[in-house]
């Protein structure tokens, strides 16, 4: 099982990895895909280029060769026909022509004006007839318009062309008029073997160019590794950085950017490692100097406490021994006293919070009963409306839970008033805990800032009875058993106090006839700290 679970786990990693290099954010992906895009355009433009280079050379070619062969055919065989040559003359003709080297087909039209006014006479070689048909009309009127003679015109009729494509086969078609009365002669070539070795050329440099693409999408890969291997390693060790790793350090090697930005982290590192040792050092002192501070302040503290007790105990007797004048400055002592102690006590217990040091001792208890202890300890069974079931066990220390509750209750009575609601139920697998008071409710800029140490709402009112720990405590309390506190507004009005604490199995319930189990109840601070 432990073997499938590793392979499925490393399967489900080369996959996340697959798919991270093949997101398009992924800078590999895009430095490969602009390497190609390049390197396609370059190809592309390159071989379009060359192309169409070389198919002007090779149809210029073959069309000049053909047209100054017909041309020559046209001086040396046509001329030579009498002015008004048979049917027969002008075939025997046409072939002698087409038997060039240029291999095309040859029509020879003359006009017949002895035996029949404007009757036309045509010749046609025996290779691939061609006849008037196929030649384009404008062509043919090109070759008939008789020119007029200039100094740059020194012949009437000259020798025109033309490329067309019958049949998916190109041709080129040419046209001449021998001067002064002699037959009009057409030439047709095909150029099907060009257009075989344009095609050729074509699929060459499409294979040249996919090459080309493949080979720098390879390069660029090799590039990519190059320039983004130092970036991993920037980012594996920020990472580490992130993760609290403050000796964390590149390796630096040669002189170019990346280098740079490795020297720059590594500077960074290097200073950061600094600041938090010298900010951990710090706390640690503030943090000894408070725990050494609360401590000495115990001893001068539990002398005090016993004077006030016996000052208080003089204050409720029946003698009246201390003078009425200064019975307030007496009681005001007696409070502050208690104010104090209960401080002192609250910075102790941040204290072991802070150093690590607080350590639970569980115990399975009714969380009914529990709660039901805390209330009546402090005498606010009146004030408190409680809807907890009895027989809701968890494995909880009985003295963090009193402090919970206690520091809960008694904000929601300080600062919401009575009747305050504590329910109690489970769900999903949790413990919910839920105090709610019939306040005002906690105004929305004070919600974020309700659990922090000595928050005050107001700064006009910088002094009030608790300490401004104890939702900082309770907080503290629910983290160290692995559960949570949050505050917010009730719809219905007045703020709601959610202590969940998840547990590891099953709630223990039990029966009616076993309820009643013990439930020790720890002393706790009763300090209602908090900011509302």
């Amino acid at each position: 099982m432990t073997d499938a679970h590793d392979r499925l786990r490393g399967w489900a990693a080369a996959k996340k990895a697959i798919l991270a290099g093949l997101r398009f954010t992924s800078l590999r992906l895009r430095l490969v895909v602009v390497f190609a895009l390049v390197a396609l355009t370059a190809a592309v433009s390159a071989s379009g280029i060359a192309y169409w280079l070389n198919r002007e050379a090779v149809l210029t070619r073959a069309q000049d060769a053909a047209l100054s062969d017909f041309q020559q055919e046209m001086q040396n065989r046509a001329a030579a026909l009498p002015e008004h040559p048979t049917q027969g003359e002008l075939q025997h003709a046409a072939n002698l022509m087409a038997s060039s080297s240029q291999h095309f087909s040859v029509l020879l039209i003359s006009e017949d004006s002895e035996n029949s006014v404007g009757r036309r006479i045509a010749g046609n070689s025996d290779l691939d007839a061609i006849t008037l048909a196929e030649v384009p009309r404008s062509l043919r009127d090109a070759v008939n318009r008789e020119q007029p003679l200039t100094d740059g015109n020194k012949h009437p009729y000259h020798l025109y062309w033309q490329r067309i494509v019958s049949n998916d086969t190109p041709y080129l078609v040419g046209g001449a008029r021998v001067i002064d009365g002699g037959p009009t002669g057409y030439m047709l070539k095909s150029l099907e073997p060009e257009a075989k070795d344009l095609n050729s050329l074509a699929w060459s440099l499409g294979i040249a160019t996919a090459l080309a693409l493949i080979g720098s999408a390879l390069l660029a890969q090799a590039a990519a590794t190059t320039v983004l291997k130092p970036v991993h390693r920037l980012g594996r060790a920020a990472r580490r950085l992130g993760e609290g790793k403050l000796d964390t350090r590149l390796r630096v090697s040669g002189t170019d950017e990346l280098a740079d930005l490795s020297r720059t982290f590594n500077r960074t590192a290097e200073n950061l490692e600094k600041k938090v040792a010298d900010m951990s050092a710090r706390e640690e002192a503030s943090r000894r100097f408070v725990a050494d501070m609360s401590h000495e302040l115990r001893t001068p503290l539990t002398a005090i406490t016993a004077v006030t007790e016996v000052l208080e105990e003089e204050l409720d007797a029946e003698t009246g021994s201390v003078d009425p004048m200064i019975e307030p400055a007496v009681r005001l002592v007696v409070s502050e006293t208690r104010r104090l102690n209960d401080l002192v006590e609250n910075l102790m217990e941040v204290t072991r919070f802070d150093a690590g040091t607080a350590r639970l001792v569980l115990d399975h208890v009714d969380i009914a009963d529990q709660i039901t202890a805390c209330i009546d300890a402090r005498a606010w069974l009146d004030a408190v409306d409680l809807d907890a079931e009895r027989g809701i066990m968890a494995r909880i220390d009985p003295r963090r839970l009193d402090v919970i509750m206690a520091n809960l209750i008694g904000n929601a009575l300080k600062h919401g008033g009575s009747p305050v609601r504590v329910s109690v139920r489970l769900a999903d697998s949790e413990l919910v805990i839920e105090v709610r008071d019939h306040g005002p409710g906690i105004p929305q800029d004070v919600l974020p800032h309700v659990f922090d140490r000595f928050y005050k709402a107001s700064a006009s009112r910088p002094r009030s009875e608790g300490s401004g720990l104890g939702l900082s405590i309770a907080l503290e309390n629910a983290h160290i058993h692995g559960g949570e506190i949050t505050a917010a507004n009730s719809p219905e009005g007045g703020a709601v106090f959610t202590f969940r604490l998840p547990l590891d199995a099953s709630p223990l319930t039990l029966p009616p006839d076993e309820e009643g189990a013990e439930g020790a109840v720890g002393g706790g601070s009763g300090e209602e700290g908090g900011a509302r």
